[in-house]
């Protein structure tokens, strides 16, 4: 089976990257023919592990060019985006493919949008898996039909813009077929668009279930993401400064890098917390830091699936979290394998934390329940599901519309 993952950049940080390199080396270690193509190449080698057997495609080679600043917040930046025309260099103008709202919109220049779209017209064989909004869109207007044309959203649909939404119903229906994380998106999936396109659902694999554990006995609490607004740091060191006043010998990390990094240094220093709250940066091997934690607190105010969440659990530590939309529920059962809080309550957060602060025996229970839920997550297990879906759908696509075989073959 041929398969090509596009990545937005397939060499950067982010879940998403994360997830598809382990889904590409899970269908390549069965055997697959696989690639990953980088719409936009910033680095020289991918920060996350690739298998040899994994091909590298660059769209766009952007080695050397800064990256575009975020937009700037707020009523003046949106008066800014409104009525100030800012001159760019001839290559860097502004596409017209990608609805407002989009995130990645103002990477997507017309040269990286006419760039992308000439590579999957040249495309002949196999599956294509876009991994975003503005990819699936292109994907669903350019790819040719011969193609089986998937569209992974690694977010959930009611937390698209509404230009980026219409998009999505206008185009979506042109694809193979939409995969969503979470049986939540799915339903909404299915509710936005009928029987107009195949929704599945497949959540994201573990790059793998063999991962360092720990002994719940470091006094430390860990959290991860982008530093962003979505991932609700601002909330958890909040809570954490009613942790750290019953339980000052432990700690707080926080790993990740973003643009909210100096807004949540202000608010450790402001609050006096910076010998119990520490923002960690990047790192490599970061199983070995959740196996230096007891415990895992997710804070954001909206997930795409968590998949942090996952590998939290897979090292053995209990979740606490907030309840928020969509995904932490379909993986943490309260009081089982974790702990999940009102959306958004840093006094709900920081009492189940030191619920379970304050009792080892509880992190141990939910801890060895977190294992078990880990391992339904395998690479294995999630490749077998993905490999049936496009084995439907090539079958479907070598049938034609009618049902009768249309000559195209069905790779093995």
């Amino acid at each position: 089976m041929k398969v090509t993952y596009v990545l937005m950049h397939a060499y950067g940080m982010g879940g998403t990257i994360r997830t598809v390199i382990n889904q590409a080396n899970a269908m390549a270690e069965a055997g697959h023919e696989v690639a990953i193509a980088s719409v936009v190449r910033r680095r020289d080698r991918p920060r996350f592990p690739v298998d040899g057997r994994v091909r590298m495609i660059t769209i766009a080679d952007h080695r050397g060019r800064p990256a575009p600043p975020p937009p700037r917040g707020g009523r003046l930046g949106r008066w800014l985006r409104r009525h100030w025309t800012v001159p760019v260099a001839p290559g860097e103008e502004p596409g017209s493919e990608v609805p407002v709202g989009e995130a990645a919109k103002r990477t997507f220049t017309r040269e990286v949008e006419e760039g992308f779209i000439e590579y999957v017209r040249g495309l002949r064989e196999g599956v294509l898996v876009t991994t975003r909004p503005a990819l699936n869109l292109l994907s669903a207007r350019y790819a040719p039909q011969e193609l089986v044309r998937v569209a992974q959203d690694h977010m959930h649909l009611t937390s698209y813009k509404p230009a980026v939404h219409a998009a999505i119903l206008a185009d979506y229906p042109r694809l193979d077929a939409v995969v969503s994380l979470t049986r939540q998106d799915e339903e909404d999936y299915r509710r936005a668009m009928g029987d107009r396109v195949r929704i599945a659902q497949i959540p994201n694999p573990l790059h793998s279930l063999d991962v360092p554990r720990t002994d719940h006995s470091a006094k430390v609490v860990v959290a991860a993401g982008r530093l962003t607004r979505q991932k609700g740091f601002d909330l958890l060191i909040e809570a954490f400064g009613q942790v750290a006043a019953q339980y000052p010998d432990w700690t707080l990390r926080i790993y990740g890098g973003g643009p909210w990094e100096g807004r949540l240094r202000g608010q450790i220093r402001r609050r006096r917390l910076g010998d119990h709250v520490l923002l960690m940066g990047t790192v490599k091997g970061f199983d070995r830091e959740l196996a230096q934690a007891s415990i895992y607190a997710l804070s954001s105010r909206f997930e795409g699936f968590a998949m942090v969440m996952l590998e939290a659990l897979n090292c053995g530590l209990p979740v606490v979290g907030f309840d928020c939309p969509t995904g932490p529920r379909e993986v943490i059962r309260d009081g089982e394998n974790g702990l999940l809080v009102p959306p958004e309550d840093p006094d709900a957060l920081a009492a189940a934390l030191c619920r379970l602060i304050g009792d080892r025996r509880l992190r141990r229970r939910l801890g060895t329940a977190a294992i078990g839920t880990a391992a339904g997550y395998g690479p294995v297990p999630i490749r077998h599901r993905w490999e049936a879906l496009f084995a439907e759908l090539l079958r479907a696509k070598s049938a034609g519309p009618d049902g009768r075989p249309t000559g195209t073959s069905l790779p093995a």
